[in-house]
């Protein structure tokens, strides 16, 4: 099921609300466990059996761990927990990818590997609740929280439906104690409706409005200057508002439940270096690859070249996490170096004498260069777009897209671009300065929720562009 649909909107949340409600706070969380688990299987039932057992395994593993004073049993513990998650994502995700690639490297020795393709389906959101159970786990084995109180409130923090496929992704000790006890407000509500209204408006109203666009420009083989750039620009703004979008949905859907939820995305384009961009985009994703995977690995502890080799490595994980593909890799690889160029930089004591209000520009110029690898579907297809962007198909648009290319479309990419710069001062300096309560912007986030609504019976639906991660 999808956020920005007919049947969660005019079906499922009315629903879930009006019985969340009417229920004492004792039944809530089954409630919540039997409503998640519906919006999950509404795609496809088989793989709720899948995350049910990921949750029940890792619930078991807790609880093992913690009961346990041999280091060794623990350990073990801590091991099946680790390595069931990962075959399960690795098989799932990535068995394709490496089976590929294992019979290309046999066939260039002159060697038949003859490994099946199973084509498998990812079940959506994988990624992001194997990461948060086996999360749970590491938890309990350092130390830093005590296992769930009951498995059912472990299973609806599992399968949370606000933030199930898309994210944050959440550590246990963010909801654990709001399972337990939480308030509930008619101001807690507005805002969280408020601010999923928002979402849903910047998800159907641009977002969606961009995707064709981008779409048109990277269907290219080569582009022209003008066909590479428009695209790039398109992507970068679809993919910005369509993560927002979902952070707000998620975020506002926890609030109208009396939950707070990690903000995940803190206006990124706004960055002022690479790194800094790190720290705004997927918050949550950044944090978990840094305590489980980069400190792990020895961090910044044991030397320069470690260091560098650390960063590089958690990039290139951070990348194939994204999707199994070469161009992910590739990605991931070349923001971990720019990092650890930074790193060096800073080390070193040079001072980056570009004005401030131009740095988030060349940070947002270097996002949309490398960005390329991340939005292309293969190789071919980013070299193409390179050269492309240094004009070597030529400058115009190209006669077969300038017919397509409509001026709306145009002035949609434009009003993304006002949108992505104006929100953040928007949020805070001018709505808090709004007299006289919050009706003002209820009153906008409501306006645009209605004409987001109309363009939804209109064009239907696109689902958010993190659901395939």
């Amino acid at each position: 099921m999808v956020f920005s649909s007919n049947i969660f909107l005019f079906g499922f949340l009315p629903l879930f609300l009006g019985l969340y409600f009417l229920l004492p706070f004792r039944r809530r969380s089954a409630l919540i466990l039997v409503a998640s688990y519906i919006f999950y299987g509404w795609w496809d039932y088989r793989f709720v059996a899948l995350m049910f057992a990921s949750t029940l395994l890792d619930y078991h593993c807790g609880r093992s761990i913690e009961a346990s004073d041999d280091a060794c049993v623990r350990k073990r513990w801590l091991r099946v927990s680790v390595v069931a998650n990962l075959s399960v994502l690795g098989f799932f995700k990535y068995y394709d990818f490496f089976a590929l690639n294992l019979a290309a490297s046999a066939a260039a020795f002159g060697l038949e590997l003859p490994l099946p393709l199973l084509d498998m389906v990812l079940p959506i959101g994988i990624s992001f609740y194997t990461l948060q159970s086996m999360g749970y786990s590491i938890d309990i084995y350092r130390g830093h929280a005590r296992p769930a109180g009951n498995f059912l409130d472990f299973a609806a923090f599992v399968a949370f439906f606000p933030q199930l496929v898309a994210g944050p992704i959440l550590r246990h000790t963010d909801l654990a104690p709001q399972f337990r006890q939480r308030t509930h407000s008619f101001d807690s509500f507005s805002a969280g409706a408020a601010r999923f209204m928002t979402g849903f408006a910047k998800k159907v109203l641009l977002a969606d409005a961009l995707l064709p666009l981008s779409e048109l420009m990277f269907a290219q083989s080569a582009p022209s200057f003008c066909d590479a750039w428009i695209g790039n620009f398109a992507a970068s703004a679809r993919i910005y508002i369509d993560f927002a979008a979902y952070s707000d949905i998620a975020i506002g859907l926890g609030m109208m439940l009396g939950f707070r939820i990690p903000e995940n995305f803190r206006f990124p384009y706004l960055a002022r270096s690479m790194s800094e961009l790190w720290q705004r985009w997927h918050i949550s994703l950044t944090g978990w690859l840094i305590d489980y995977l980069y400190i792990p690995l020895g961090g910044s502890r044991r030397g320069v070249g470690r260091t560098v080799a650390n960063i590089v490595f958690t990039f290139l994980i951070c990348g194939l996490w994204h999707g199994a593909s070469w161009t992910f890799v590739i990605w991931g690889g070349l923001h971990g170096a720019l990092l650890c160029g930074e790193r060096w930089l800073r080390a070193r004591g040079v001072r980056d004498r570009l004005p401030e209000m131009l740095k988030p520009l060349r940070t947002l110029f270097i996002w949309i260069v490398i960005g390329v690898f991340f939005r292309a579907p293969d190789l071919e297809i980013a070299t193409g777009f390179y050269r492309g962007m240094i004009g070597l198909h030529g400058f115009a648009l190209s006669d077969a897209l300038a017919w397509q290319v409509t001026g709306l479309q145009l002035t949609t990419l434009c009003a993304a671009y006002l949108m992505i710069f104006v929100e953040p001062f928007w949020r805070s300096h001018l709505r808090p300065r709004l007299v006289g309560s919050a009706w003002l912007p209820a009153g906008a986030a409501f306006a645009v929720f209605l004409l987001a609504v109309v363009r939804l019976a209109a064009r239907g639906y696109e689902p958010f562009l993190y659901y395939q991660f």
